[in-house]
């Protein structure tokens, strides 16, 4: 049983609340496990101290990854069910305590309980926290779901942007020898244990803000001048809902998990290699500059994932995965080819890689809002999200086995191509769903699970 004040009937909104409210309280969850990209600032130290190969540190990520797309596809229901509350402050318990234990395996150099804590603790948190505020931001913005969701998952890409730069200051801080614009600088155990208990601290206050603030819309509730009736502007928008459990039975379902894991595979493509691509292809870049180069991409993902998912709302979902994938697999084509011969061109080509990347995440919440309704979306959401474990553990695979067998950049992106041209092809199949998988919303067995 949960607390009283976690429960879902205790944050049903009252009249006259602002909805705007909201996407504060999912930023300050997605920000906090946007962390998970910002590793790269100790991981030269984690190799130093556990006198372990980069395969071996980076199978930290890979667990957190894996462990997010099974704690999604877990919890997804329960999540729906109980309310963002709950699953804010759940969230919050996984993401903080995988710091806590993370921390006690860098002071006693045990590397099974970095796995055991970032990895899995910290892993289960990202899954619950990433799915929590996705179906009650689309309940509050019924009328434009894209402009909701985009909003919060452009916090979970943002992450790094904040998580960096302040990681690399208190490794300073507590190690006057580390170097934060140095890759290779490598800091005190000491040092790396105070930044994971400080980071811990830290998000355990801005989770609990998030999860203290937000609300739930009454079942009546409709924003001010929206017409459901006039919001359905095309087959593709359906009025009726699905439950998670029928959703995984249908064709569509597994049309956008391919989808979404082609996406994200091409993606991660370029983010294991981004230091190195521009080095090679310029060789005056310095060290200093791919770092740079790094962070253009990290703004362009989190600019994306605004951008293009709020420009969904107006043009359709299904049109804007047309972009993403079709221009995706056309930009990637041009990189492998001419990227390389200007920067500028090398720049441009990919900032919108990475954008198109980036929207292709926050934008599959609407999309799946689209065709199965409002009634579980998040649960829905949750079993979706086992593409990204998939192709967090594929991408890496296919790019470093390429690399390992030729040595060459230009095979392993043309790979990428194909993947993207499968993904179109998947998404050109995506159809509304038959009306056999439709259920009421009113059905008394499904009661309180719309959170």
């Amino acid at each position: 049983m949960l607390p009283g004040f976690l429960r879902r009937e205790r944050i049903i909104a009252r009249p006259g609340f602002n909805r705007w409210l909201i996407p504060p309280a999912a930023l300050a969850v997605h920000l906090s496990i946007g962390q998970v990209y910002a590793t790269s600032v100790y991981r030269s130290t984690l190799k130093e101290e556990f006198a372990a190969s980069e395969t071996a540190i980076g199978f930290i990520f890979s667990i957190a990854i894996v462990m997010l797309g099974l704690s999604s596809f877990a919890m997804g229901t329960w999540v729906d069910r109980n309310g963002p509350r709950a699953a804010m402050a759940l969230s919050m318990v996984f993401w903080v305590s995988g710091f806590l234990v993370g921390a006690l395996g860098i002071a006693t150099a045990q590397l099974w309980l970095v796995y055991l804590g970032y990895g899995v603790l910290g892993g289960i948190g990202l899954g619950i926290g990433y799915i929590s505020p996705v179906s009650t931001l689309i309940k509050w913005f019924p009328d434009r779901p894209g402009l909701a969701t985009g909003m919060a998952i452009m916090g979970f890409g943002g992450g790094a942007l904040v998580a960096s730069p302040l990681s690399g200051r208190l490794l300073a801080l507590y190690d006057g020898d580390f170097d934060p614009s140095s890759a290779d600088s490598v800091a005190s155990s000491g040092a790396l244990v105070g930044l994971f208990l400080t980071l811990a601290a830290i998000y355990a206050v801005f989770m609990s803000f998030g999860a203290l603030i937000v609300r739930v819309p009454a079942d009546d509730w409709q924003p001010e001048g929206f017409d459901p009736s006039q919001a359905k502007k095309s087959d593709m928008i359906a009025t009726a809902s699905v439950t998670a459990r029928n959703a995984l039975r249908t064709p569509q379902f597994w049309l956008l998990w391919i989808v979404l894991f082609c996406n994200v595979t091409a993606g991660i493509g370029i983010l294991e290699q981004a230091s190195g691509l521009i080095q090679d292809s310029f060789s005056s870049v310095s060290p200093a500059g791919a770092a740079g180069f790094v962070g253009l991409l990290s703004i362009a993902n989190m600019a994306g994932r605004f951008i293009w998912s709020t420009t969904s709302d107006k043009v359709g979902r299904k049109q804007i995965y047309m972009l993403y994938l079709g221009g995706g697999a056309v930009l990637y084509a041009l990189f492998a080819t001419v990227g390389s011969s200007s920067i500028v061109v090398f720049l441009v080509l990919a900032v919108f890689m990475l954008s198109f990347y980036g929207g292709g995440f926050a934008t599959i919440p609407a999309y799946l809002r689209d065709l199965f309704g409002t009634l579980q979306v998040g649960a829905i959401h949750g079993r979706l999200l086992t593409a990204w474990s998939a192709a967090g553990v594929a991408g890496p695979l296919i790019l470093n086995g390429i690399l390992d067998l030729t040595g060459a950049v230009t095979i392993a992106l043309f790979v990428m191509v194909g993947l993207l041209a499968v993904g179109f092809l998947a998404n050109l199949m995506v159809k509304p769903v038959d009306s056999k998988w439709h259920e009421s919303e009113t059905d008394p067995a499904l009661k309180g699970s719309n959170a």
